[in-house]
C-alpha cells in the first residue's frame, strides 16, 4: 500500500517536470497552460512537501540541484509509465490488450501480414508491438508476450515452438549476371552482406558447401535482417537470408536464389510469456493461433510424403506416363 504522504498532487509532479525539462518557469506554463505564478506555487508546494529544494533560483534563471536533476529524471519516468497504462486502458475500450515485444523484420514481414486472421477471430481484441532484439525481464517491461530466436530457454517464462529458419543465399539478378556467379566458390569474390548478430553465419555457409579460404567475415554489417534485405535488392551485395522473410521479393524478381543449399541452425523462433500467465485465455488463444500458422507455413513448404504423393496422378500403363511424357515433349 502507498502511503498518500509520499505522493505528490500529479498538477505539482507535471509543474515541477516541464519546469525541469524547459529550465524555465515561464515555458512551462505555456505548455500547460497555467500562469507563471500557478507553476511557481506548485514547485514551491512540492518542494514544501519533500522539504528539499528542487531548483537554485538565479536572477531570471532556475537551475536543478543535484538532487533535482534526480528527481526530475525519476519522476518524468514515472508520468511517462502513467501516461502509458492510461492509453492502454483507453485503447481497449472494453475489449482484451495483447502486448508484444517483436523481432523487427519477423514482425513487419511475416506477423503482420497474417494477423488478419487472428483479429477476425477476436475483433475486441487491440493488439499492440514494440520492436525487442534481446530478452528482457517480464517482471520490468509492460509485455504479455514476446518472439524470440535462439534457445528455448528464458528465465521465468514459457516457451512454444514456431519453427527453424533456413537461409539462403540471395543477390539481386544484375549483382549475379554482373559477377558472373554461377557457383558457390564466385561468392568468395564479391561483397558479402553480414548480419551483426551472426557474424559468423557466411563462415558456416561456405564450410557447408565444401568452399575453403572464402574471406567470411569481410563486409558491411547490419543489425536487422530487413536492412540486409534492401542492401541486397540495392545490388550491394550478397546476402544469407531466411527465405520466408524475403519471400515477396523473391517472387517479384527484386532477389534471386542464388544455390538451394540453405543453412540451418539448431536455434529456432519461439512464442515466450511469462509462466505467471500462462492460462490468460486471450494470451493462450494468441498463443495457439500463431502456432498454428507457424506448422501452416512448414507444411506448405514441406507437406507430408503422403500428400505429395497423393498430390502425384497415379501411373497405369499408356495413360498418365503417356500423357506425363507429351507434356514434357510439348
Amino acid at each position: 500500500m502507498f502511503k498518500k504522504s509520499f505522493l505528490p498532487p500529479v498538477a505539482d509532479l507535471l509543474a515541477f517536470e516541464a519546469a525541469a525539462r524547459h529550465h524555465s518557469i515561464s515555458r512551462a506554463a505555456d505548455e500547460l497552460h497555467l500562469t507563471q505564478s500557478a507553476v511557481s506555487r506548485q514547485i514551491r508546494q512540492l518542494e514544501q512537501q519533500l522539504g528539499i529544494a528542487l531548483f537554485h533560483r538565479v536572477r531570471q534563471r532556475i537551475v536543478l540541484t543535484d538532487i533535482g536533476r534526480v528527481y526530475a529524471a525519476d519522476v518524468r519516468a514515472v508520468l511517462q509509465q502513467l501516461s502509458g497504462a492510461s492509453q492502454k486502458v483507453m485503447a481497449s475500450a472494453g475489449g482484451g490488450l495483447l502486448n508484444l515485444a517483436v523481432l523487427p523484420t519477423l514482425g513487419t514481414r511475416w506477423l503482420i501480414p497474417r494477423l488478419g486472421g487472428f483479429v477476425a477471430r477476436h475483433p475486441e481484441v487491440t493488439v499492440n508491438f514494440a520492436a525487442r532484439s534481446e530478452p528482457f525481464d517480464f517482471a520490468q517491461e509492460p509485455f504479455d508476450a514476446a518472439i524470440h530466436f535462439g534457445a528455448p530457454h528464458w528465465a521465468g517464462a514459457a516457451c512454444a515452438y514456431l519453427m527453424h529458419e533456413a537461409v539462403v543465399p540471395v543477390c539481386s539478378p544484375a549483382f549475379a549476371e554482373r559477377h558472373a556467379i554461377r557457383q558457390p566458390q564466385d561468392l568468395a569474390t564479391v561483397v558479402l552482406l553480414q548480419q551483426s548478430t551472426r557474424p559468423t553465419q557466411w563462415a558456416e555457409w561456405f564450410e557447408q558447401v565444401g568452399v575453403a579460404g572464402a574471406p567470411a567475415l569481410r563486409g558491411p554489417r547490419f543489425e536487422q535482417f530487413a536492412m540486409i534485405a534492401q542492401a541486397a535488392v540495392s545490388g550491394l551485395g550478397a546476402a544469407l537470408l531466411p527465405s520466408f522473410l524475403v519471400e515477396a521479393e523473391i517472387a517479384a524478381g527484386a532477389l534471386t536464389v542464388l544455390f538451394p543449399q540453405a543453412l540451418t541452425s539448431a536455434d529456432a523462433y519461439y512464442l515466450v510469456y511469462p509462466e505467471s500467465r500462462a492460462q490468460v485465455p486471450l494470451l493462450l488463444a494468441f498463443r495457439d493461433w500463431i502456432v498454428g500458422e507457424a506448422q501452416a507455413d512448414a507444411a506448405a513448404i514441406n507437406p507430408p510424403a503422403a500428400a505429395r504423393s497423393s498430390a502425384r496422378p497415379a501411373s497405369s500403363p499408356g495413360s498418365a506416363s503417356a500423357g506425363a511424357g507429351s507434356r514434357r515433349r510439348g
